[in-house]
């Protein structure tokens, strides 16, 4: 079942090599792209793609925003997190060598300044193995690395309820989005399945508003929002806003002409968009990436540092 279609989709940018990451921060959208290893950034309304730092020589680049509005990346180079302006430079904060020595492949950031980070558990360009070998770790404000999660299937996407209680993750090859709850030390516990995705290899995932979930499917070609169906609603009529409507329904899909790799919504409640970095390949191998954008149900859940 698709639930709603969506079909007003347009072009927002072209000339990316291979996006990923994708993010609304500033009223903007940014992304990575991992053929050049940068920190791309367009308006939210198109024109030029801007590069703003270069974070490593080639992808996989994850990056997201600490809570002082730098930039946080993963350096997959020599498995460094940086961190900086913007515009850069970035310096290193944490080694995740030392936790893992294979690729690091999403980041996503806590209100009170807490980093999780995944990892697939081996080499790109392996066949993926049976054996759920991911992980995360959490990094604190002073730099240390600890592991909370392992036995992932491919973590792909991560989202984090707006109170920062609840973390979303996409197993990408275990075909679900599973959740979390976080301890104000970043532990996580209380594992289970919030959406079960057996059609579909959920990567980039963005909560919103009312608590559904979108997910980027590469193979797919599409973008899929999920949630509980019925949310219960109290005397006045209010839908909850806590925490993530949990519930594997298909609520909304739209289709693509390419793989999607990560979407992102904006915070607009007026206009409300959801963005996506979709990368196709031609005959010969060469990328055609862009960033496309459709109408949404909903916004994204306003966060303050995205102001």
């Amino acid at each position: 079942m698709d639930g709603t279609r969506l079909t007003e989709v347009s072009v927002l940018a072209t000339g990316i090599g291979m996006g990923e990451s994708i993010r609304w921060h500033a009223g903007r959208i940014w992304c990575a792209d991992w053929l050049a290893g940068t920190v791309l950034t367009v308006s939210a309304g198109g024109g030029p793609v801007e590069t703003v730092v270069q974070v490593s020589s080639s992808g996989p680049l994850c990056f997201d925003f600490l809570p002082d509005g730098r930039l946080i990346a993963v350096c997959n180079d020599d498995g460094t997190l940086v961190a900086g302006p913007p515009e850069g430079p970035l310096t290193p904060i944490a080694d995740l060598v030392p936790s893992s020595p294979y690729p690091w492949n999403e980041v996503v950031v806590g209100p009170t300044g807490l980093v999780f980070v995944n990892g697939i558990g081996f080499d790109y360009g392996e066949s993926v193995p049976d054996a759920p070998l991911g992980s995360i770790v959490v990094v604190g404000p002073d730099g240390s690395v600890r592991p909370v999660a392992d036995t992932l299937h491919f973590p792909n996407g991560m989202a984090l309820a707006p109170d920062g209680r609840t973390l979303l993750v996409a197993e990408s090859h275990g075909h679900r989005i599973t959740a979390f709850d976080v301890a104000e030390d970043g532990t996580l516990d209380g594992r289970r399945v919030w959406a079960d995705t057996p059609d579909h290899f959920p990567d980039g995932i963005s909560l919103d508003a009312s608590g559904a979930c979108w997910f980027a499917d590469v193979p797919g070609q599409c973008c899929v929002r999920v949630g509980g169906a019925d949310r219960a609603r109290d005397e006045r009529g209010r839908a909850p806003t806590m925490g993530p409507a949990e519930g594997g329904a298909v609520l909304t899909t739209v289709h693509l002409d390419r793989g999607a790799f990560s979407c992102v919504l904006d915070d607009d409640p007026a206009d409300p968009r959801l963005y996506v970095a979709a990368n196709a390949w031609d005959g010969e191998g060469a990328a055609d990436g862009r960033l496309l954008t459709v109408p949404a149900p909903s916004p994204g859940p306003r966060r303050r540092r995205d102001r």
